[in-house]
């Protein structure tokens, strides 16, 4: 029987690493970095911390792992995107082919509803400790700048989508991001409707202030914040304010902390300031889960949504992490702070876990 922790990740960017970075996540961790050594395409070079067999040593065993595709909407946008919806919708349908070949490789299985997910379980539970067996994954859209179409939207619904952030980095198709402002425009709000008639997760992730308490109007079905970190902690605006974490408590919902430094520390300058200069450990990343289980009164809304290799790697996590297999290390963490072991299970899996069994019941 397996003895290490289960671990949910609530945000992987897999099929993006696969596809645009061009890393076969089937391989050792160690043959990829080695293979990307001296290039300079990309800011993690050499030093990305993602791949199914880390995963796996790890004990993250379920995931929600995304689709992304943004549109670029100003040429001179620090954020790169597609030039056009129709290109965007494309990429994303090559990332969901690179899971489905996953799939058909048994890395991976998708996890669509509650009987696939006890199914899953069980499978996890019973496994040996050295039995490699499929990560799940939830698949998920990050801004739906890619949606063309409200029959698009119930596309991906078949193909087994199940939970959808409106916005990304800047002003999008729909909603406005990170470092925008301002509301939902129409085909926003209509999105966000028929986002709710057919039954998705509302993904409030990267909404600006404004768009995120619109939603909270619009859209009445589940919602979680897959990879959101404390504004009272880390001043900026793509953090969550305790005003917007209580609101999201009350929703029901499961806030995922993330692992991006500059999201951790305040302060943080990319591209100069490194984990060791910041003191940056994985301790102030508990931090962030202590803080919304302070504010919850309990352990049931926390969780983890690392974003790990989310176009960065180790050179901007905290210096005690060097792959996705470091998220181990957090049990011993909570259970130091004084967290029963029943709420360790609760912020390391549980609490998405029966999230998607109530949203999906």
């Amino acid at each position: 029987m397996k003895t290490r922790p289960l671990i949910f990740d609530a945000h992987l960017d897999l099929a993006m690493n696969a596809l645009e970075w061009n890393r076969d996540l089937t391989r050792p961790l160690a043959e990829i970095r080695s293979s990307e050594v001296g290039k300079k395409d990309k800011p993690d070079r050499a030093n990305g911390t993602v791949t199914l067999p880390e995963m796996r040593r790890g004990g993250v065993g379920i995931c929600v792992a995304t689709l992304i595709a943004r549109v670029e909407h100003n040429a001179y946008s620090p954020v790169a995107g597609w030039r056009s919806q129709a290109q965007a919708w494309a990429q994303t349908q090559g990332q969901l082919a690179w899971y489905r070949a996953m799939e058909e490789a048994g890395e991976m299985v998708q996890i669509r509803d509650t009987i696939g997910l006890e199914k899953h379980l069980a499978r996890l539970n019973s496994a040996g400790q050295d039995e490699k067996v499929p990560v799940g994954y939830v698949l998920s859209l990050e801004g739906a700048d890619s949606v063309l179409s409200l029959d698009h939207l119930t596309r991906a619904r078949e193909q087994g989508l199940r939970a959808i952030g409106p916005a990304h980095y800047g002003p999008g198709v729909y909603a406005n991001g990170t470092d925008a402002s301002g509301g939902f425009n129409t085909k926003g709000r209509e999105l966000v409707k028929e986002m709710d008639r057919l039954g998705f997760i509302l993904d409030v992730t990267h909404l600006c202030d404004e768009c995120f308490w619109e939603a909270l109007e619009l859209f009445h079905g589940p919602m979680w914040a897959s990879h959101q970190n404390c504004r009272a902690l880390v001043p900026h605006m793509r953090q969550f304010s305790d005003d917007q974490i209580k609101t999201l408590i009350t929703r029901g919902a499961v806030i995922g902390s993330a692992l991006d430094a500059w999201m951790l520390v305040p302060g943080w300058v990319r591209g100069k300031t490194t984990p060791q200069s910041a003191n940056l450990l994985l301790e102030q990343f508990v931090d962030h889960i202590d803080r919304v289980c302070q504010i919850a009164g309990n352990a049931q809304h926390a969780g983890i949504g690392s974003d790990l290799d989310g176009a960065f790697g180790n050179e901007q996590t905290p210096a005690d992490l060097d792959t996705i297999a470091n998220l181990s290390k957090i049990p011993d963490m909570l259970t130091a702070r004084g967290y029963k072991a029943s709420d360790v299970d609760l912020i390391m899996h549980g609490n998405f876990i029966n999230f998607l069994k109530r949203a999906w019941k």
